[in-house]
């Protein structure tokens, strides 16, 4: 008996918006992440399964092969380097930026201008030290692992890099985004080795998500 096909995703977002795919390839979870402990979920298909991972963990598990596919964000991608994945087709979900916010009263574009070493808070450490060096400017990195919204308000840092989806986090805490760094939706990604090995299985699946994304892709353009 061949293993399980095995898709890593992460609760919320990310699960909820690739389920419409995964319902287009004929593949349902028999349980709900949000309602289950479960960390292994079986799928109406006894030859595929789900695991329920951290969000920044989906492409380790497939990168190394303890997951087949995965869907991850782009910054979580970027940040984790993306070695040894086959990234196939942007999903074109869950989608928002990658910016760098401030306190409204922090004059960015002068501390820019003047060469201010910045204090940034962010938990995209490689993100952001790419970004402010091809910037030439000398930054202080500080890691974060969440609220990041705090520390421009107690002086923990100047600025901010983080994903900004309806923005109504950083006005809550008056802050504003003041440059964007790119625009950040989920992948299909595929462990290398899986793809040539259990490419029957994988094949199909692709083929199915892609045209999800194209039928999506032409909706909007019907729509707008």
């Amino acid at each position: 008996m061949s293993d399980p096909l095995t898709i890593a995703l992460s609760k919320g977002r990310i699960f909820e918006e690739t389920m419409p795919f995964l319902a287009a390839a004929g593949i349902v979870p028999l349980e709900r992440p949000e309602h289950s402990r479960k960390l292994v979920i079986k799928t109406n298909h006894p030859d595929i399964r789900f695991i329920i991972v951290r969000a920044s963990d989906v492409p380790t598990y497939v990168q190394h092969g303890a997951a087949d596919l995965g869907v991850a964000g782009l910054d979580v991608l970027v940040e984790h380097g993306g070695e040894g994945l086959y990234q196939p087709l942007d999903l074109q979900i869950a989608q928002c930026r990658m910016m760098v916010a401030a306190h409204r009263d922090f004059d960015y574009a002068g501390a820019v201008r003047q060469g201010t070493r910045l204090r940034v808070a962010t938990k995209y450490v490689k993100i952001a030290r790419e970004h402010f060096a091809a910037k030439q400017m000398h930054v202080d990195l500080i890691k974060l692992y969440g609220s990041m919204e705090l520390a421009p308000i107690v002086g923990l840092a100047d600025v901010i890099v983080d994903l900004v989806s309806t923005g109504s986090t950083l006005k809550a805490n008056h802050l504003v985004p003041v440059e964007a760094i790119m625009e950040v939706s989920s992948r299909l990604i595929v462990n290398q080795v899986a793809f040539k090995l259990k490419r029957a299985e994988i094949m199909p699946v692709m083929d199915i998500f892609r045209q999800a994304v194209s039928n999506g892709l032409n909706m909007k353009g019907q729509n707008g």
